[in-house]
């Protein structure tokens, strides 16, 4: 009989520090939660509560642009936010074929709300960019990297990348450009040289 009153004595003392837990803080999941994981939900939920088509226990934004999440919706329905890239175009001058050029475009979330990107692309296969898979908070800094492959890509180069986030408007264009110089190609067989 002892033991019995401690055991039940023992699961109320957890209870009821769980339900402590839970009045301060949301409980134990939001005592580990990083502060972008805190504003990538704050965002989230911002906008499941505000769209008229989804509810609250809809998930919105990005499908697999940032890791944690399954969501399906376009950055549209997020709370829209401003960029400010500090240079949109870079010109890397005179390269040699088969050259890869990398840039870093620096960009600050001039808005209040957090910036999200969702998507960046380039022009074409050789224009790869990479950009911060988490939000930026307002006030924030952050960088996207640009990788230029000139591989047979001879001749002036301007390529366009495309950055899609929760800003007015939706996209942005980086441009990166320069010249390739061409690979001297061998002598073809049988040619003589003069």
């Amino acid at each position: 009989m002892e033991r019995n009153k401690q055991i039940q004595i023992g699961l109320l003392a957890l209870l009821a520090l769980l339900l402590i837990a839970n009045l301060f803080g949301g409980g134990f999941k939001n005592w580990f939660k990083s502060e972008n994981d805190k504003i990538r939900e704050s965002a989230i939920a911002s906008t499941s509560l505000n769209s008229n088509n989804l509810s609250a226990a809809e998930p919105t934004a990005m499908e697999g642009n940032i890791p944690g999440t399954n969501l399906n919706a376009t950055v549209s329905n997020l709370p829209t936010t401003t960029i400010q890239y500090e240079n949109e175009k870079y010109n890397f001058g005179v390269i040699d074929e088969g050259e890869i050029v990398k840039y870093t475009y620096k960009f600050k979330n001039t808005g209040s709300e957090p910036l999200i990107i969702s998507n960046a692309k380039g022009s074409c296969g050789c224009t790869v960019p990479t950009w911060p898979k988490e939000p930026v908070p307002p006030g924030g800094s952050g960088e996207l990297k640009v990788e230029f492959n000139s591989k047979g890509k001879p001749g002036p180069q301007s390529k366009r990348v495309t950055v899609t986030a929760n800003t007015t408007p939706t996209e942005t264009y980086l441009e990166i450009a320069g010249e390739v110089r061409a690979k001297e190609q061998p002598a073809a067989k049988g040619a003589s040289a003069n």
